[in-house]
């Protein structure tokens, strides 16, 4: 099953290209808003999966393409992103410590909508291609054997970063948090229709051009490792995301202008726009393209606008 918000936060699930109101099925979910309809409704699907698949055979629908998406989880408890957690295509020979860091809740965007780079010295802002892991019920120390019940479905996400903040060993947080740095969508797909989660090709493009293009087999913590991991930490509830890390050769300078368009297999496609009200620029190169030129530094230097050498 695919869920989605559409236009005034209406809940659907698509019928092939249509979308299927089913916001009157769930109405009876205690809830606030949005963001905890839908965490309600992760927590008690099973209740509901059968009244949602009778409306969804009965319901008509309207073309997706006449709505406008909206965030499936407009605004998760916890957003837990894994660190250096891909083998990258074979270049490290042993994985890195599993380790990851929090986004705030409040980072999150849906499909076609803006990412705005803000005004701060990075040296490049990026957007990282990951496979999202949504939590179906309460976990906390769960064992990695046990995990992949957890797991109500799996979304696309861009872990947006703004790289090269100081001071240095203060890092993440001001990198990861920034307003809209968690676009993720257009839907929700249930784990049912996911046969392995370790073998998706997910693919990001920057203005039509393929920039990442690798497949989660090279997951160096598998997916239940991961949840064993951030659950010995703090308990994680329904609907809390898991972004599951990326291959980092690929990444490329994200600037004004840009179109981009993540697609991880069986899960859609999300597309967004970015924005920079200072129009700074950078070369449209990727980490692994800047290494095999054997230039300095890990990405391309910023060319123009403010925070570039020539401009302090």
């Amino acid at each position: 099953m695919k869920i989605l918000y559409f236009n005034d936060f209406r809940l659907g699930i698509l019928k092939g290209d249509l979308v299927v109101d089913v916001t009157d099925v769930v109405s009876d979910i205690p809830h606030t808003g949005p963001h905890n309809l839908i965490s309600g409704l992760i927590e008690h699907f099973d209740q509901y999966k059968p009244k949602l698949e009778a409306a969804v055979k009965a319901g008509t629908g309207v073309p997706l393409s006449s709505v406008k998406i909206r965030p499936p989880l407009p605004k998760p408890n916890n957003i837990d992103c894994m660190a250096v957690n891909y083998m990258e295509d074979g270049t490290r020979t042993s994985p890195a410590p599993i380790n990851a860091f929090n986004k705030a809740p409040g980072t999150v965007i849906g499909d076609g909508d803006t990412m705005v780079l803000p005004d701060v010295a990075a040296t490049v802002f990026e957007g990282e291609a990951e496979v999202a892991v949504i939590i179906g019920k309460r976990c906390s120390n769960v064992s990695a054997q046990d995990a992949m019940p957890y797991i109500f479905g799996y979304t696309n996400f861009i872990d947006g970063s703004a790289r090269g903040l100081g001071p240095e060993g203060n890092v993440f947080f001001q990198m990861k948090s920034r307003d809209t740095f968690a676009p993720l969508g257009p839907f929700i797909v249930t784990a049912d229709e996911i046969a392995d989660p370790h073998n998706l090709q997910i693919k990001l493009w920057n203005n039509g051009t393929l920039m990442q293009n690798f497949n989660t087999s090279d997951m160096a913590h598998k997916i239940p490792r991961c949840i064993e991991w951030v659950s010995s930490i703090h308990t994680l509830e329904p609907g809390d995301v898991v972004a599951t890390g990326t291959n980092h050769r690929g990444l490329n300078p994200f600037m004004d202008g840009d179109k981009i368009e993540l697609e991880v297999e069986g899960l859609g496609r999300l597309h967004i726009n970015v924005r920079d009200d200072l129009k700074r620029t950078w070369a449209r190169v990727t980490r692994l393209e800047h290494a095999e030129r054997k230039l300095p530094g890990v990405s391309t230097p910023q060319l123009t606008g403010k925070y570039t050498p020539a401009a302090k």
